[in-house]
């Protein structure tokens, strides 16, 4: 059973026959003091929800929150979080309540959301909360297996990228991104970029959400990748 609302994991057969674009997902991000989840901290956690292929402006998650660790120059600089603007902040577990109901039941979706999942997941432990199983899509596995398609073959004609980060793939699909670490605008871009791979996959033949947690399974960007991968 899925922790969020009661609701139960999405059934294989239904999986086999549901269209991608009648599916909800529920696009996330968070801004983190570092990569080890073992030293560092989510500091901010955002979400946008789409549904019927259209991103719900309105249906959205955003909260800071004070970080288990000190921040750090570095984070500071990335995220423009400060220790001042957190200090007062709830701490990540009392917010998990919450940002499970927004998820609900629906597929996650992020770039290099594995990273975002670790952290999750030890949030989640140490707060004594079921842990997130909702089904779960990479917007990097998803648009590399796009570029991967010949143009001859009447592939969608999209560049190779050696930059995964988040803007680079956004400028390749025509997404505006001012490439600031920010979770809620990160999930706006992240949105968009999927809505653009969903018309495209949909074109190329991913006609079931079975076929596509296959093609974005987050297993795919990490082996691309090695054990370390960038931040957004």
């Amino acid at each position: 059973m899925w922790p969020f609302r009661g609701r139960p994991q999405l059934p294989a057969d239904l999986a086999d026959r549901l269209p991608p674009a009648a599916a909800r997902y529920a696009v996330i991000d968070s801004e983190l003091t570092g990569l080890d989840p073992r030293l560092d901290a989510i500091v901010s956690l955002g979400g946008l929800r789409i549904a019927e292929g259209r991103i719900v402006l309105a249906d959205r998650f955003y909260e800071e929150v004070c970080p288990a660790c000190a921040l750090t120059a570095t984070s500071i600089v990335l995220h423009g979080i400060t220790p001042e603007a957190v200090r007062d902040r709830p701490a990540i577990g009392a917010v998990l309540e919450q940002f499970t109901a927004f998820c609900a039941s629906d597929i996650l979706v992020g770039h290099f959301i594995e990273i975002d999942l670790e952290f999750l997941r030890a949030a989640y432990a140490q707060a004594g909360l079921p842990q997130i199983d909702n089904p779960v899509l990479d917007t990097w596995p998803l648009y590399d297996w796009l570029a991967s398609r010949e143009p001859g073959d009447g592939g969608p004609g999209l560049p190779r990228l050696k930059d995964p980060r988040l803007p680079a793939l956004a400028q390749a699909l025509g997404v505006p991104s001012r490439a600031e670490h920010n979770a809620l605008g990160d999930a706006y871009v992240t949105a968009q970029v999927f809505q653009r791979l969903l018309r495209r996959l949909e074109r190329w033949g991913v006609a079931t959400v079975g076929q596509l947690l296959s093609i974005g399974h987050p297993k795919h960007a990490l082996h691309k990748q090695g054990s370390a991968p960038p931040l957004t």
